[in-house]
């Protein structure tokens, strides 16, 4: 069965790059372009894993993980931060607010490809 990646980024071309990249690996492909249109389409798309930006309009990337790990059926999800920050605070945080990984912008396709093999079950 084929697993499903939800990409989140307010940057079209971002999504569009994370989408080829991973659509090629194999995975479906959900994109959102920030925190509040990833919650909806969370409703009605389940998905195996989330690759989401920190800096987005209407609901950043911290808000979207929280939301996200308070949701039973999404506790245990992984979620991938993608994002041109590079602070630890910012790692920090979004590793308290429950992600699993961080890639920093720009990204190499093989290196998201790594980091997704290495934080989603197979």
């Amino acid at each position: 069965m084929t697993k499903t990646i939800m990409v989140v980024d307010d940057s079209s071309s971002v999504r569009q790059m994370m989408a080829f990249t991973l659509e090629n690996a194999g995975y479906d492909v959900v994109e959102a372009e920030d925190g509040q249109d990833a919650l909806k389409k969370l409703n009605s798309s389940p998905v195996n894993m989330i690759v989401t930006d920190l800096n987005m309009p209407n609901v950043n990337g911290f808000d979207l993980i929280r939301s996200i790990r308070s949701k039973p059926e999404y506790k245990y999800i992984p979620i991938v931060v993608l994002t041109t920050e590079s602070h630890d605070e910012k790692k920090q945080e979004s590793k308290e607010a429950g992600a699993t990984g961080w890639i920093t912008k720009p990204f190499k396709p093989d290196q998201l490809i790594g980091v997704i093999n290495k934080v989603m079950p197979q």
